[in-house]
């Protein structure tokens, strides 16, 4: 990695609203998403609850970029809304193609996201979220 703030990786946080939620739906999503992060060395986590798609990506900008023109034209969810963009100089993610994660104890409420909690978050606040899953999770033990 070069110095100087020189940031070579981009990470991005998003928000959005599943049209489609069931277990093939999200099985498909991560396996797709696996086999292509890995090839463009984009790593990530995605939160997915019935009401909430809640993604981080990182990686090489031009990677980070086209990946996420995929995902705003996947029908599978609708009312997209970036939380952060931005460039890094570490991933917090580094060993997962894709980390699947249905958080259902520390990540916000149903009524919380209803009432538009994640149209006023700010964007620290969405980092600090998946900066606390990064700590919970062992990177070293991929899901296949």
């Amino acid at each position: 990695m070069n110095s100087n703030n020189s940031y070579d990786l981009k990470h991005i946080i998003y928000c959005s609203k599943p049209t489609i939620l069931d277990d093939k739906t999200i099985s498909d999503i991560l396996t797709t998403s696996r086999r292509n992060n890995t090839r463009s060395g984009v790593t990530g986590a995605l939160v997915c609850r019935s009401d909430l798609y809640f993604q981080y990506l990182e990686g090489p900008v031009e990677a980070v970029d086209k990946t996420f023109e995929k995902i705003k034209s996947d029908t599978r969810h609708s009312q997209i809304q970036v939380l952060k963009n931005d460039t890094t100089n570490r991933k917090l993610f580094a060993s997962w193609a894709m980390r699947e994660d249905p958080v259902k104890t520390w990540m916000w409420t149903r009524k919380e996201v209803e009432n538009g909690l994640l149209s006023k978050i700010k964007p620290t606040e969405a980092f600090k979220a998946f900066e606390q899953l990064s700590r919970e999770v062992d990177q070293f033990d991929q899901l296949e």
